[in-house]
């Protein structure tokens, strides 16, 4: 129904109309059947009771006593009800309520065809509402009954002038108590509903506020336990992922150009170097044609492991899952390691058969990061021990080393990217702070875990838990 209504009608207002509608039809609704319950209460009662005259004076008649005053005192009708006995020339020769409001009025309108108004019209064989000169009866028709010869004519009525009187001020009151009762309402609905939806507003007035700039801003937390305390909280704690999502975005693009920036001023310098003295020195121009060449695959490894983190953000990183022996594999890894570290010890004391459903290139990738990771930060002289062993359904595959280790506070962070434990040393290393983010992304794609324990001058120690498929043996 409201999206029909082009106005910008408040949600308050909207709740408000609804509210005040429903209750407008219950207030109705119960008034009407309070009135109608109370009309019919009356109906059967006098229509219980004139029934009950009527039977006590039947039987009078039917044991042979005569009409007259004497039937009176007999206590033939019940409290309320007027016995009237005509004869057959409509002379009144017995009325038990002489004195009653609209006696004769009542008479000469039965005279006249009985010409009376109905009031309700409630269903009966014989019992109907008069009004006569503003006096209300319950009416029956005429009863005929013979008796020594002679015809005589009986009506019984029931006066409720004042049953009426009180139903006409009860629906009165009611009016009124209903239309005091919707302004009521209306008004406390508004308030409520305002009160009630004021938290909307107050996220509404934040989020107008909030700025890219202004991330840190949060949303009001009410103590109501309701659905708008639960909806400011994921407000909340969708600014913290949008935040956190947002520095890491400027501080990845930041890094990314320092990291740029370096090869490229070092280019340049020794372009300038060979453009003055290069073409005649052939000394400064291999120096120069070295260096060139070494900034320029730095930078290659640089882009190629960004372009690896964009396509991994974007979900467009090809991943093709094939069953992988790794003992063949390990020991390849381990082999190539020997060769471009010589100047370490690299150990395979265990290597277990085992095969796992994995994507081949990025789990070498991953295992070699790790191992190239503990070569870099490692002294010549130290061992690195790669271990592959069966547990449960996994394959855990640990590199060890007897390196510089990672500080404790900072070991939660070396999985960001870009992050270097070391920045004085990332230049000698040759290291970029991406190496670790890609591992990281790699297991997770294999439904794999990293556990890493290392302590300073100790070493450390990276083990990760890869499903199994299936035992080779």
């Amino acid at each position: 129904m409201w999206s029909k209504i082009k106005l910008a009608i408040p949600v308050s207002v909207k709740l408000t109309i609804l509210y005040a509608a429903i209750l407008s039809c219950i207030l109705l609704l119960t008034s009407t059947l309070t009135v109608a319950g109370l009309y019919y209460m009356l109906y059967k009662q006098a229509n219980s009771d004139i029934s009950a005259s009527m039977n006590s004076v039947n039987h009078y008649w039917a044991a042979g006593k005569p009409l007259d005053q004497n039937m009176l005192e007999a206590n033939l009708l019940a409290p309320g009800v007027i016995l009237k006995v005509l004869d057959q020339q409509n002379r009144l020769l017995i009325d038990s309520a002489p004195h009653a409001a609209g006696n004769r009025v009542l008479l000469e309108e039965l005279d006249e065809d009985y010409c009376f108004t109905k009031f309700v019209p409630l269903k009966s064989p014989y019992l109907t509402i008069v009004r006569i000169n503003r006096n209300y009866f319950f009416f029956t028709n005429q009863v005929v009954v013979q008796q020594s010869g002679e015809s005589y004519q009986l009506y019984f009525l029931k006066p409720i002038a004042e049953e009426v009187h009180f139903i006409k001020n009860l629906i009165k009151s009611l009016l009124v108590t209903n239309a005091l009762g919707l302004f009521v309402a209306v008004v406390s609905g508004i308030y409520i509903s305002r009160k009630i939806l004021r938290p909307i507003r107050n996220i509404t007035e934040t989020a107008k506020e909030i700025e890219i700039n202004q991330l840190g801003k949060r949303f009001e937390v009410t103590d109501s336990n309701d659905e708008l305390q639960e909806l400011a909280r994921t407000f909340n704690h969708m600014l913290s992922r949008i935040q956190t999502g947002f520095e890491q975005q400027r501080r990845f693009v930041a890094d990314a150009s320092h990291e740029l920036r370096t090869p490229i001023t070092v280019i340049s310098g020794y372009v300038d170097i060979l453009d003055r003295w290069g073409k005649q020195d052939p000394a400064a121009l291999q120096e120069g044609i070295s260096a060139i060449k070494s900034e320029a695959a730095n930078m290659y490894r640089l882009i190629e492991k960004l372009l690896f983190l964009a396509r991994a953000d974007q979900s467009k990183q090809v991943i093709n899952k094939v069953t992988v022996a790794m003992e063949p594999l390990i020991t390849d890894i381990v082999q190539e390691t020997r060769l471009i570290a010589p100047g370490h010890r690299i150990e395979l004391p265990q290597n277990d058969p085992a095969a796992i459903y994995a994507d081949l290139t990025s789990i070498k990738e991953m295992l070699r990061i790790f191992i190239e990771n503990s070569i870099k930060y490692t002294p010549e002289g130290g061992t690195i021990s790669v271990i592959s062993q069966k547990a449960d359904h996994y394959l855990d595959i640990t590199i060890k080393d007897t390196g510089i280790g990672i500080p404790e506070e900072d070991q939660p962070k070396i999985f960001d990217r870009f992050y270097r434990v070391d920045k004085s040393r990332s230049k000698a290393t040759g290291g970029t702070g991406l190496g670790l983010s890609i591992a990281r992304w790699i297991a997770e794609q294999h439904s794999s875990s990293i556990q890493l324990t290392s302590k300073p001058g100790v070493g450390t120690t990276v083990t990760v838990k890869i499903p199994l498929i299936k035992q080779l043996g």
